[in-house]
């Protein structure tokens, strides 16, 4: 492979996974308080899957730089500092209420999808096989926060207002979901992955209609930023990044 082309699918690769375990971290506070037990037992599963697939992406990386599979995902995750995380912004944010986090989900769910069926197709083979396994388990997240998006915006005024403040607020951070490192033309020339442009179409258009059926105003056109700027973070990563790490961090010999 290629020197470039093996970098930013490096970037892409940290991207994705950095995604998914920030996100899966932030569901995961949602145990034991959630609005109805049915839905605390499903949205824990739900964090539970984004974690397992922030661990196959990791895995995946570490294949690609040939790096210890087997301890190469815990020291990403543990041993890293808070500004090294490429994660998005949108994924970082604290949780809000339901509305905010059913919302972030949705979108982030959305994006996924469509992201995962374009690379299931990709000339790298390894990273097309996790993306058609991690595909069936985010079916259902799709399914099941869609689902939500439509008993809140065509609730009570009270679930339509908040579902409809969080939307204001978290609008403005999906743009940069689409872009996974600097250089989205190299891996798109080789076959690797797709066009961020054409993903986020698609993404746009069915989103656009999906909250609009639920009974909500899109605050502004979607767009894509100029750069992905995944190395800028909410403050609030650093704060959640310190928590994750914490056990980690005072007990240095610790094994699990």
């Amino acid at each position: 492979m290629d020197r470039e082309v093996k970098s930013a699918l490096a970037d892409k690769l940290l991207a994705m996974a950095d995604d998914e375990l920030i996100l899966g971290h932030r569901d995961s506070e949602w145990c034991g308080r959630a609005p109805l037990l049915e839905e605390d037992i499903a949205f824990a599963n739900l964090a539970l899957d984004e974690i397992g697939h922030a661990s196959l992406w990791y895995a995946l990386l570490a294949e690609l730089l040939g790096e210890d599979g087997q301890t190469y995902p815990d020291r990403m995750v543990y041993r890293r500092d808070a500004s090294d995380f490429r994660s998005a912004q949108l994924v970082e944010l604290p949780n809000g209420d339901w509305a905010f986090s059913m919302l972030r989900q949705y979108l982030f769910d959305s994006f996924e999808s469509r992201h995962l069926q374009a690379i299931s197709g990709s000339r790298y083979q390894p990273m097309a096989d996790v993306a058609a396994k991690v595909a069936k388990e985010e079916r259902y997240h799709l399914r099941h926060t869609s689902a939500w998006l439509r008993r809140l915006g065509l609730g009570t005024e009270e679930s339509n207002r908040r579902l409809q403040d969080a939307l204001d607020q978290l609008w403005p951070y999906t743009g940069q979901l689409f872009l996974h490192s600097g250089r989205p033309e190299i891996l798109a020339a080789a076959g690797y992955s797709t066009s961020p442009v054409a993903l986020f179409s698609g993404w746009s258009d069915q989103v656009t209609r999906h909250l609009q059926e639920s009974g909500l105003r899109l605050p502004e056109p979607a767009h894509l930023p100029a750069s992905p700027a995944r190395d800028q973070h909410t403050a609030t990563l650093k704060i959640m990044v310190a928590d994750l790490q914490s056990v980690v961090r005072q007990e240095e010999e610790a094994v699990w």
